[in-house]
């Protein structure tokens, strides 16, 4: 007498779709990040020495290129360059 408490493995089940719910890609809304890069960038431009910790000054290096990445290169070139400036300056000091 077969048992009918335990699944029968060999039986054809409709199986579930594995990428019917994959998660949407992300797209950062444009002007969030260009706001916050010129915050960043009026921070600098207004300080006569690095307005920032260190901690904060290694986030910026390599967090402002990236966001960048949201806008249109042109103005992402643009943006970058005012802040290797910005920052070279600071660095350079009085």
């Amino acid at each position: 007498m077969p048992r009918t408490d335990q699944p029968d493995l060999f039986a054809a089940e409709a199986q579930p779709e594995l990428f019917a719910s994959a998660p949407v890609a992300y797209r950062a809304d444009p002007d969030k990040v260009r706001a916050r890069l010129h915050k960043i960038l009026a921070e600098a431009r207004a300080a006569q020495t690095l307005p920032w910790d260190a901690a904060h000054v290694s986030l910026y290096r390599t967090v402002f290129p990236q966001m960048t990445l949201w806008l249109p290169e042109d103005e992402a070139a643009q943006l970058r360059f005012a802040f290797d400036s910005e920052m070279a300056r600071l660095v350079a000091g009085p």
